[in-house]
């Protein structure tokens, strides 16, 4: 029983350090306005969200709460971020207070859709204005709704993605002792991060983007292979870049899922890398067996037609190494640099072309220097990049 309690005590330390968000609370809307000069704002966008997620009624700050809900809903956040604001962070203010616009992240409005058919009428006229573009972001384990809403925002801005950014949020509890629940919760949502894509392809998108992160690479895998079951992986050609950072999939399960979709024909990509202290726990729980984010082994995953990048000698933002794709400006820069073409005129060069290039590039400019290792199903790179 000793042995047994320590395991247990030891697990309950090491999920508290664990989580893809660091905030205590998940308060969204500040209590009332806080009113700040123009000039203080660097820019305000428009996040469109698809969740799966119950409308919060104990606290209406949080807009929606880690309960699941039956249904999908959908919602339109406006956020501004500061002038001030650093690449790579999401600045936010502590606690429950209130956001002040001219130092962090704050959430203006909310708009709510009454169904589906009002969504996609609201975000296919954004996606017409905006250049015909979307990227959707499914966030990681440990996340209330308010982080993933920060987190697109932080992506969109810092990349300067022309497009239209859709988050899709399912029902995590957004509590750091709830990763069986996230998992099921993840499960739970693959028809409807199906629906939302496939809407998307109704719209006049040319390009759908996908970014996931941790726990979400497992939700957007599974919504890949039921499109491909249905024989529409490719979201009848609408479907753009595919970026895996982090992925929280068990190794082995993900082979599977790969050799059910088939080897991709538009960019694939898998942000790794080996001092992820999220996903060693992860490991733990999970048996001792290896995460996708965290693989020793780039060529093995390359084969299944994927790009690999191992991100091991680059720092991260915070101790647990799990969000390196958005929170390392130089990473951030780089993935900006590859979203701003799209992908039907990359899905004629080789994998991982141009990518020793923009790297090189970045490291010259940004001075000291970090290796980031580029396996692909032909051949292996490394770039310079700028080191944090």
């Amino acid at each position: 029983m000793i042995v047994r309690s320590k395991i247990v005590l030891g697990l309950a330390f090491a999920l508290a350090l664990t989580g893809c968000a660091g905030g205590n609370t998940h308060d969204l809307l500040n209590r009332k306005a806080v009113a700040v000069p123009a000039s203080d704002i660097a820019a305000i966008h428009e996040i469109f969200v698809a969740t799966t997620r119950q409308q919060a009624t104990k606290d209406p700050r949080q807009v929606f709460d880690g309960d699941r809900s039956l249904t999908a809903s959908y919602a339109r956040v406006d956020v501004t971020v500061p002038k001030s604001h650093q690449v790579g962070a999401i600045e936010r203010a502590k606690g429950s207070a209130d956001s002040n616009p001219a130092k962090q992240f704050t959430a203006t409005d909310v708009v709510h859709y009454g169904d589906a058919s009002q969504f996609a009428k609201a975000v296919g006229a954004d996606i017409a204005i905006r250049g015909d573009r979307a990227l959707v972001f499914v966030h990681g384990f440990n996340n209330g709704f308010d982080d993933g809403v920060y987190r697109l925002t932080q992506i969109a801005h810092d990349t300067k993605y022309q497009g239209t950014p859709v988050l899709f949020s399912w029902a995590s509890s957004g509590k750091t002792t709830g990763y069986i629940y996230d998992k099921d919760s993840s499960t739970a949502a693959r028809d409807d991060l199906e629906a939302t894509l496939r809407m998307l392809a109704k719209t006049r998108a040319k390009s759908i983007d996908i970014i996931a992160h941790s726990m979400g690479t497992w939700l957007t895998m599974e919504a890949l292979r039921q499109l491909a079951i249905t024989g529409d992986r490719d979201l009848g050609g609408k479907l753009g870049y595919v970026i895996l950072a982090s992925p929280d999939i068990d190794v082995d399960v993900f082979k599977k899922q790969m050799i059910r979709y088939g080897k991709p024909n538009k960019p694939f990509a898998i942000l790794l890398s080996g001092d992820d202290r999220a996903l060693k726990l992860s490991s733990l729980i999970s048996g001792d067996k290896p995460r996708v984010g965290d693989y020793g082994n780039a060529a093995d995953l390359a084969s299944y037609g994927v790009v690999v990048a191992d991100l091991t000698n680059t720092k991260g933002g915070d101790r647990l190494n799990h969000a390196k794709f958005a929170d390392n400006p130089v990473l951030v820069q780089l993935l900006g640099d590859r979203l701003r073409t799209p992908a039907a005129l990359r899905a004629d060069e080789p994998q991982g072309a141009g990518l020793d290039n923009i790297g090189q590039g970045l490291g010259k400019a940004v001075g000291s220097v970090a290796e980031v290792v580029i396996t692909t199903p032909f051949k292996v790179l490394t770039i310079a990049t700028g080191g944090q």
